[in-house]
């Protein structure tokens, strides 16, 4: 996708990730539409059912979506209450489907849609149980959708980052976190996914072995 002119909605941009990615994506020549709790030309609140309808309707027509949204909690799972995991399910996994859900119903449907699981999807973290699988789930959900969007060459880009340096980790919901790896810098993934979302690939995820980025 030539990202030139495109009108983009960000979920999420008030955090830093999506700041970042908000900034990448409008230097790249994006007419960027940020999105979220604060500070952002349309409000956005994934844990409240109405507003991805009402974010979509407001930001208006899209060439594409991008989620950096999420929350985190940390503890042992049978530690961890009912109220928690399903916060964390509510916004990582329930609130991003709505939100693409609604931008897909426009009369013009986004070409590309971006959302960011984690590395977790992949390899689930002891004392980060319900994160994990509240990802997974995300990550799975883009899958199928990938497939049913096929005809329509609809991207579906599925973002897996590594624990990075953006203090995600300090604004848990519960727990503290158990010991996590050295961070990698937001910075050396943004560029990356303003590099695939042009190059309409499908995985952009993190190679522990060789650190770095690998996509599909």
């Amino acid at each position: 996708m030539d990202l030139t002119g495109k009108r983009i909605l960000v979920a999420g941009a008030a955090g830093a990730l999506g700041g970042a990615l908000s900034s990448a994506l409008a230097d790249a020549g994006a007419d960027v539409v940020t999105a979220g709790r604060q500070d952002c030309d349309v409000p956005l609140d994934l844990a409240d059912p109405a507003s991805p309808a009402a974010a979509v309707a407001a930001a208006g027509r899209l060439d594409a979506i991008v989620l950096a949204t999420g929350n985190v909690a940390f503890g042992a799972a049978e530690e961890t209450p009912d109220e928690i995991v399903r916060a964390l399910f509510d916004v990582n996994v329930v609130g991003p489907v709505a939100l693409i859900r609604a931008a897909l119903a426009a009369p013009e449907p986004p070409q590309a849609i971006v959302a960011l699981s984690a590395i977790v999807a992949d390899l689930p973290t002891a004392h980060m149980a319900a994160y994990s699988a509240a990802k997974a789930a995300l990550s799975a959900y883009l899958t199928a959708l990938r497939h049913e969007r096929r005809k329509a060459r609809t991207t579906v880009l599925d973002v897996r980052p590594p624990h990075l340096d953006t203090g995600f980790e300090t604004r848990a919901l519960a727990g503290r976190p158990p010991r996590l790896p050295e961070p990698v810098p937001a910075t050396e993934l943004v560029p990356r996914v303003v590099d695939a979302l042009r190059e309409g690939r499908r995985v952009l995820r993190w190679d522990a072995g060789n650190r770095q980025f690998v996509t599909a």
